[in-house]
Protein backbone atom coordinates (compact mmCIF):
# COMPACT_ATOMS: atom_id res chain seq x y z
CA UNK A 1 0.00 0.00 0.00
CA UNK A 2 1.15 3.50 -0.84
CA UNK A 3 1.45 5.74 1.73
CA UNK A 4 -0.52 9.46 1.22
CA UNK A 5 2.11 11.92 1.81
CA UNK A 6 0.90 15.79 2.22
CA UNK A 7 3.53 18.73 1.32
CA UNK A 8 1.85 22.08 2.84
CA UNK A 9 1.40 23.90 -0.12
CA UNK A 10 1.46 27.48 1.10
CA UNK A 11 4.19 28.70 -0.06
CA UNK A 12 8.01 27.07 -1.05
CA UNK A 13 9.25 24.38 -3.56
CA UNK A 14 5.43 21.96 -3.65
CA UNK A 15 5.88 21.06 -7.12
CA UNK A 16 9.43 19.21 -6.61
CA UNK A 17 8.59 17.28 -3.61
CA UNK A 18 5.59 16.32 -4.58
CA UNK A 19 7.63 15.22 -8.16
CA UNK A 20 10.04 13.24 -5.74
CA UNK A 21 7.44 11.29 -3.47
CA UNK A 22 5.77 9.97 -6.63
CA UNK A 23 9.35 8.43 -7.97
CA UNK A 24 9.00 7.07 -4.76
CA UNK A 25 5.86 5.05 -5.01
CA UNK A 26 4.16 7.82 -2.37
CA UNK A 27 1.08 9.01 -2.83
CA UNK A 28 1.38 12.55 -2.70
CA UNK A 29 -1.11 15.36 -2.31
CA UNK A 30 -0.94 19.18 -1.72
CA UNK A 31 -1.99 20.07 1.61
CA UNK A 32 -3.76 23.95 2.37
CA UNK A 33 -6.65 22.45 4.16
CA UNK A 34 -7.44 20.51 7.77
CA UNK A 35 -9.43 17.85 5.70
CA UNK A 36 -6.74 17.23 3.25
CA UNK A 37 -4.23 16.86 6.33
CA UNK A 38 -6.57 14.53 7.49
CA UNK A 39 -5.89 12.45 4.72
CA UNK A 40 -2.37 12.27 4.92
CA UNK A 41 -0.23 8.98 6.58
CA UNK A 42 2.49 12.03 6.50
CA UNK A 43 3.24 15.59 5.50
CA UNK A 44 6.10 17.36 3.84
CA UNK A 45 6.65 21.22 5.03
CA UNK A 46 8.70 22.57 2.53
CA UNK A 47 11.14 25.41 2.48
CA UNK A 48 9.89 29.30 2.28
CA UNK A 49 9.50 31.96 4.65
CA UNK A 50 8.72 30.53 7.87
CA UNK A 51 6.81 33.65 9.33
CA UNK A 52 4.51 33.96 6.02
CA UNK A 53 3.83 29.90 6.07
CA UNK A 54 2.71 30.60 9.87
CA UNK A 55 0.42 33.54 8.92
CA UNK A 56 -0.69 31.91 5.85
CA UNK A 57 -1.20 28.48 8.05
CA UNK A 58 -3.75 30.51 10.15
CA UNK A 59 -5.39 31.71 7.26
CA UNK A 60 -5.85 28.70 6.12
CA UNK A 61 -7.25 27.35 9.69
CA UNK A 62 -4.37 24.71 9.49
CA UNK A 63 -2.02 26.20 11.93
CA UNK A 64 -3.66 24.34 14.96
CA UNK A 65 -4.76 21.42 12.82
CA UNK A 66 -0.73 21.04 12.20
CA UNK A 67 0.22 21.71 15.49
CA UNK A 68 -2.06 18.79 16.81
CA UNK A 69 -1.47 16.05 13.59
CA UNK A 70 2.05 16.63 15.11
CA UNK A 71 1.85 15.82 18.63
CA UNK A 72 -0.34 12.98 17.74
CA UNK A 73 2.39 11.45 16.05
CA UNK A 74 1.56 12.30 12.22
CA UNK A 75 5.64 11.47 10.68
CA UNK A 76 6.62 15.04 9.33
CA UNK A 77 9.67 15.99 7.52
CA UNK A 78 10.50 19.45 7.46
CA UNK A 79 13.19 21.30 4.80
CA UNK A 80 14.58 24.78 5.42
CA UNK A 81 12.08 26.71 6.50
CA UNK A 82 10.14 23.87 7.53
CA UNK A 83 12.45 22.70 10.00
CA UNK A 84 12.41 25.85 12.11
CA UNK A 85 8.12 25.31 11.79
CA UNK A 86 8.63 21.92 13.08
CA UNK A 87 11.56 23.41 15.93
CA UNK A 88 10.36 24.04 19.80
CA UNK A 89 12.77 27.04 19.72
CA UNK A 90 14.00 29.78 17.21
CA UNK A 91 17.03 31.92 17.84
CA UNK A 92 16.95 35.22 15.80
CA UNK A 93 13.45 34.51 14.57
CA UNK A 94 11.39 37.43 13.88
CA UNK A 95 8.89 39.27 16.93
CA UNK A 96 6.34 36.84 18.25
CA UNK A 97 7.37 33.93 15.65
CA UNK A 98 5.28 30.94 16.31
CA UNK A 99 5.82 27.24 15.47
CA UNK A 100 4.58 24.19 14.69
CA UNK A 101 6.69 22.88 17.12
CA UNK A 102 7.53 19.05 18.18
CA UNK A 103 11.03 18.60 17.08
CA UNK A 104 13.05 18.85 20.44
CA UNK A 105 15.85 21.52 18.41
CA UNK A 106 16.98 24.99 19.01
CA UNK A 107 17.04 26.50 15.14
CA UNK A 108 19.04 29.51 14.41
CA UNK A 109 17.34 30.97 11.26
CA UNK A 110 19.19 32.59 8.70
CA UNK A 111 21.89 31.68 10.30
CA UNK A 112 24.40 30.70 6.69
CA UNK A 113 23.55 34.53 5.74
CA UNK A 114 21.29 36.10 3.24
CA UNK A 115 20.08 34.61 -0.42
CA UNK A 116 23.50 35.88 -2.12
CA UNK A 117 25.32 33.71 0.70
CA UNK A 118 23.92 30.33 -0.76
CA UNK A 119 25.71 27.23 -1.05
CA UNK A 120 26.05 23.66 -2.32
CA UNK A 121 28.51 21.02 -0.12
CA UNK A 122 28.48 17.24 -0.26
CA UNK A 123 27.51 15.84 3.33
CA UNK A 124 27.23 12.40 4.77
CA UNK A 125 23.83 11.44 5.79
CA UNK A 126 23.95 8.88 8.54
CA UNK A 127 21.69 5.96 7.05
CA UNK A 128 23.30 6.62 3.64
CA UNK A 129 26.19 4.85 1.95
CA UNK A 130 26.92 7.67 -0.68
CA UNK A 131 27.38 11.21 0.08
CA UNK A 132 24.33 13.21 -0.71
CA UNK A 133 24.37 16.69 -2.37
CA UNK A 134 23.15 19.65 -0.36
CA UNK A 135 21.74 22.52 -1.37
CA UNK A 136 21.64 25.16 1.46
CA UNK A 137 19.35 29.09 0.40
CA UNK A 138 19.33 31.00 3.57
CA UNK A 139 19.09 28.30 5.51
CA UNK A 140 18.85 27.88 9.10
CA UNK A 141 21.32 25.50 11.83
CA UNK A 142 20.35 23.37 14.38
CA UNK A 143 22.07 25.10 17.49
CA UNK A 144 21.14 22.81 20.24
CA UNK A 145 19.25 19.30 20.35
CA UNK A 146 17.80 17.66 23.21
CA UNK A 147 18.73 13.86 24.31
CA UNK A 148 16.19 12.16 22.56
CA UNK A 149 16.84 13.85 18.69
CA UNK A 150 19.41 11.97 16.52
CA UNK A 151 21.85 13.98 14.54
CA UNK A 152 21.95 12.48 10.70
CA UNK A 153 24.19 15.02 9.20
CA UNK A 154 26.57 17.89 9.48
CA UNK A 155 28.60 20.48 7.67
CA UNK A 156 31.70 19.22 6.91
CA UNK A 157 33.78 22.12 5.78
CA UNK A 158 34.14 25.55 5.70
CA UNK A 159 33.54 28.20 8.67
CA UNK A 160 30.18 26.71 9.17
CA UNK A 161 32.15 22.91 9.92
CA UNK A 162 30.13 20.77 12.42
CA UNK A 163 26.86 22.89 12.43
CA UNK A 164 24.29 20.54 12.80
CA UNK A 165 22.03 20.62 9.86
CA UNK A 166 19.73 17.39 9.60
CA UNK A 167 18.24 15.73 12.39
CA UNK A 168 15.30 12.60 13.34
CA UNK A 169 13.15 12.39 16.48
CA UNK A 170 10.77 9.18 16.31
CA UNK A 171 8.18 10.35 13.62
CA UNK A 172 9.95 13.51 12.80
CA UNK A 173 12.93 14.78 10.54
CA UNK A 174 14.10 17.50 9.25
CA UNK A 175 17.20 19.48 7.31
CA UNK A 176 18.57 22.34 6.82
CA UNK A 177 19.18 21.95 2.94
CA UNK A 178 16.93 21.23 0.21
CA UNK A 179 16.67 17.96 -0.87
CA UNK A 180 14.21 18.20 -3.74
CA UNK A 181 16.18 20.14 -5.61
CA UNK A 182 18.14 17.81 -7.90
CA UNK A 183 17.69 14.07 -9.08
CA UNK A 184 18.79 12.47 -5.44
CA UNK A 185 15.87 11.12 -3.64
CA UNK A 186 17.68 9.52 -0.96
CA UNK A 187 16.33 11.97 2.10
CA UNK A 188 13.11 11.58 0.81
CA UNK A 189 13.50 7.74 0.74
CA UNK A 190 14.44 7.75 4.13
CA UNK A 191 11.47 9.95 5.60
CA UNK A 192 8.94 7.66 2.86
CA UNK A 193 10.48 4.50 5.25
CA UNK A 194 9.60 6.76 8.50
CA UNK A 195 6.08 7.12 7.22
CA UNK A 196 5.50 3.19 6.06
CA UNK A 197 7.04 2.03 9.39
CA UNK A 198 4.84 4.59 11.54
Amino acid sequence: MNPTIGVLALQGDVREHLTVLRSLGADPISVRRPAELAACDGLVIPGGESTTMVKLARIFDLLEPLRDAVRGGLPAFGTCAGMIMLADRIEDGAVGQETIGGLHITVRRNAFGRQVDSFEEDLHVEGLADQVRAVFIRAPWVEAVDDDVEVLARVEDGPAAGRIVAVRQGPLMATSFHPEVGSDGRVHGMFVDLVRSA
